[in-house]
């Protein structure tokens, strides 16, 4: 059976206010339900929102009721949504963030873009791509706040109240758009001065097969990084063996600085410890291109001028 639902004004910012089954699905409603949903936890939705958890808890209840569907799966020690509650959230976050953006635009009624862009990224398209122009960004856009949070999974930005990721590559989902961020790196074989005390530098390819080489992984419990090289118009790939094992890029730069073993890893993100001197590049003449890192954002007809402010200046600022 096809349903209507009426979305007003409650009127009023007490949630409690709409636990009545009878009434409509208030906006409060749908502004607590996005809420439980990004932090799967009531007790911090509430927070969040300046209510109690029990409020959160019979708001939930009420539209459960109204809508006739189960949103979350609640245990005492979990929430989760449902299948309808996911693709409720995925349907109504991208709108809630935008009421949120024009309120907070129209509010502060300056035409200088305002409000907090949320990024998620990995640690090391961070580090080369974003840390270096932080600061000229806040500068010039002083109405902007930044927040970010660094990992490697490649999630549901929009599920997750992000409002931008950057990751490796092009392939995000359809309702995404994915721009090019920085070059295309660079991989190179670095190793400290230290490791080399005892033993002899490699000079092909196949003799790092007898070294201590520091192997990646994507992510945690993903695919390794593979140890592909481009020479002379062929590609060499080798399986390389060590001792050490990460899921980040950054954990292989500083374990081959305390000389334990042979890295490979972007140039751009080891080219202070190259300047230093901590690292030193091997076999110069055998290297591998990776792919290029890429902002990704919600395909929206009327993007939020926080988030074209962030993506244009980004861009420029890495297309130097």
């Amino acid at each position: 059976m096809n349903k209507k639902i009426i979305i007003r004004d409650a009127g009023h910012s007490d949630l409690a206010g709409i636990a009545t089954a009878s009434l409509p699905v208030h906006l409060p409603g749908l502004l607590t339900f996005e809420a439980a949903a990004r932090h799967l936890n009531f007790a911090k939705a509430a927070a969040e929102l300046g209510v109690a958890p029990t409020a959160v808890s019979r708001t939930i209840k009420a539209m459960e009721t109204q809508l006739n569907l189960r949103l979350f799966n609640r245990t005492t020690r979990s929430v989760s949504l449902t299948e309808a509650g996911s693709s409720l959230n995925s349907k109504i976050a991208p709108a809630l963030a935008l009421i949120r953006d024009s309120l907070s635009e129209a509010l502060l009624a300056t035409d200088q873009p305002s409000g907090t862009v949320r990024v998620n990224s990995s640690y090391v398209a961070y580090r080369m791509l974003i840390e270096p122009h932080l600061d000229a960004f806040l500068a010039s856009f002083p109405s902007i706040n930044v927040e970010i949070s660094l990992d490697n999974a490649l999630g549901d930005i929009v599920n997750a109240g992000f409002d931008i990721g950057i990751r490796m590559g092009k392939r995000v989902q359809n309702d995404m758009v994915a721009l090019q961020l920085g070059p295309v790196q660079k991989r190179i074989v670095v190793a400290a001065p230290e490791y080399f005390q005892n033993r002899k530098e490699p000079e092909t390819v196949d003799e790092l097969l007898s070294h201590n080489c520091i192997r990646q992984r994507y992510s945690v419990g993903g695919r390794w990084f593979g140890w592909r090289f481009d020479s002379d118009d062929q590609i060499i790939q080798i399986e390389v063996q060590g001792r050490l094992l990460f899921d980040e890029m950054k954990s292989v730069l500083d374990a081959a600085m305390r000389g334990q073993g042979i890295g490979f890893v972007f140039e751009q993100f080891a080219k202070q410890e190259l300047k230093s001197g901590q690292l030193r590049q091997i076999l110069k003449q055998h290297s591998g291109m990776d792919d290029a890192f890429h902002l990704y954002y919600p395909h929206r007809k009327h993007m939020p001028r926080k988030l074209r402010a962030f993506v244009d200046f980004m861009l420029n600022a890495n297309a130097a």
